[in-house]
C-alpha cells in the first residue's frame, strides 16, 4: 500500500555503510534511485601544489523501467542530478 500511486523512489542504504547497490523497481513506478554512503577520496589535482585534493563522494544508481523511461532520458536525468548535488546553489537559479 505504501508504494501505490508513486512514480519515483529513493532508496538510501548509505546510512548503513553501503557504498553502492542496485535497487529493484516497485511496479508500476518508473524509476528508483539507489543512494550509497559518502566517502572521502583522494583525487588528482594539477592546480594544487601537492598534486591532489580530498573530496567527499557518493555513488548513486538509477534503475528505470524502459517501457516508460528511455535509457537516454534516464542518463539526462542522472547528469542533471549530479550537477545539482555537486552544486546545490544552482537549485536557486
Amino acid at each position: 500500500e505504501e508504494f501505490q500511486g508513486g512514480t519515483f523512489t529513493v532508496s538510501n542504504m548509505g546510512m548503513f555503510g553501503v557504498s553502492n547497490f542496485t535497487a529493484i523497481i516497485n511496479p508500476p513506478q518508473a524509476c528508483i534511485l539507489a543512494v550509497g554512503g559518502a566517502k572521502k577520496k583522494i583525487l588528482p589535482d594539477e592546480a594544487n601544489d601537492r598534486g591532489f585534493r580530498t573530496a567527499t563522494t557518493m555513488e548513486v544508481t538509477l534503475s528505470s523501467d524502459h517501457r516508460s523511461v528511455d535509457g537516454a532520458l534516464a542518463a539526462v536525468w542522472i547528469n542533471a542530478f549530479q550537477k545539482y548535488i555537486e552544486n546545490p546553489a544552482k537549485l536557486l537559479l
